[in-house]
């Protein structure tokens, strides 16, 4: 005999099928059905017609967003150079592309890219690297941030405490700094502006 726990576990069930009918399949989706979706915390991208959700982030991981956020805002902001935002918000790389950098800027020239929905390609975008991540941010988002004409591509690695910064050259990137477990690292967009390891990293 179903008990009254397994009646409500039916409808619930039901119910989110009924919900995910509601969306497209994966290779159907297009920009004006991803922008219909509600609203939500987690990180959501389009891709080749395809929903892409990684995994939630660590605390480990959302510490180095902070800090990083917190030290590029203030000096860009700071110094009036542009508007620093962190994810999630959807950035369009171009038609039915669509990513969420953990951090990105956008310089003040380069303002009527930001819209209220989303932001087009911002001049610089961090990602901070998840063992769940490590391809898309180290590969594929490394070709795709160039193909979008972003300027400046930062890797940081908790895992191995290392800073990578590339920028963009001829529509593909090049290794423009890089330190580990200890040093610094600057930027060819921002004058002026460094990242000592310690600073991001310290526990």
């Amino acid at each position: 005999m179903a008990t009254n726990k397994d009646v409500v576990h039916a409808g619930e069930r039901r119910l989110a099928v009924e919900v995910a009918e509601l969306f497209p399949l994966q290779k159907e989706w297009n920009e004006e059905a991803y922008f219909a979706l509600p609203d939500t915390n987690r990180f959501i991208e389009l891709y080749q017609r395809e929903l892409i959700m990684p995994p939630h982030p660590t605390d480990r991981h959302q510490q180095v967003v902070g800090k990083v956020y917190r030290l590029f805002s203030d000096f860009v902001e700071g110094r009036h150079l542009g508007i620093v935002r962190v994810a999630p918000l959807p950035v369009r790389l171009g038609p039915g592309h669509i990513r969420e950098p953990d951090v990105l800027l956008v310089v003040n020239e380069h303002a009527d890219r930001i819209r209220d929905q989303y932001w087009g390609p911002p001049d610089l975008a961090v990602e901070v690297v998840s063992p769940s991540t490590r391809k898309a941010d180290c590969e594929e988002k490394l070709r795709e941030y160039a193909r979008a004409g972003i300027l400046e591509y930062w890797l940081l690695d908790p895992e191995t405490e290392t800073i990578r910064v590339y920028v963009l050259h001829k529509r593909a990137y090049r290794l423009w700094a890089e330190a580990s477990r200890r040093g610094t690292v600057i930027s060819q967009l921002l004058t002026g502006f460094e990242l000592h390891i310690d600073e991001v990293f310290a526990k």
